[in-house]
């Protein structure tokens, strides 16, 4: 048991700084966007994903990534980077389809 203390200890409070803060509010926000998408569809009986998906992917996946090169991940910020990609993507076609058709 004093094992698992000691190894808690180590991960969640020697190591707390303002990286760490960073890190979880970028979680945070990243996970807001299976609420959004979950309630959504809650909403209206389908599977759905709305634009706010994919502005919560932004902001958590950009502070995601600014989190990952501070920790020199590499994996993690080659998926990062990747996912960012994707997203504004994913809106730049949500905004290129609203443009041509008014009524969406």
């Amino acid at each position: 048991m004093t094992a698992l203390y000691e190894w808690l200890h180590d991960v969640y409070v020697k190591q707390f700084d303002f990286w760490i803060v960073l890190g979880f509010f970028a979680q945070f926000l990243f996970s807001m966007r299976f609420i959004v998408q979950w309630l959504a569809s809650e909403r209206v009986g389908r599977s759905i994903v709305p634009v706010a998906f994919w502005f919560f992917s932004i902001g958590g996946g950009a502070l995601l990534l600014v989190y990952a090169i501070q920790r020199e991940d590499p994996v993690f910020i080659a998926g990062q980077a990747l996912g960012l990609i994707i997203y504004f993507r994913n809106l730049w076609l949500i905004f290129k389809e609203k443009r041509n058709d008014p009524t969406i």
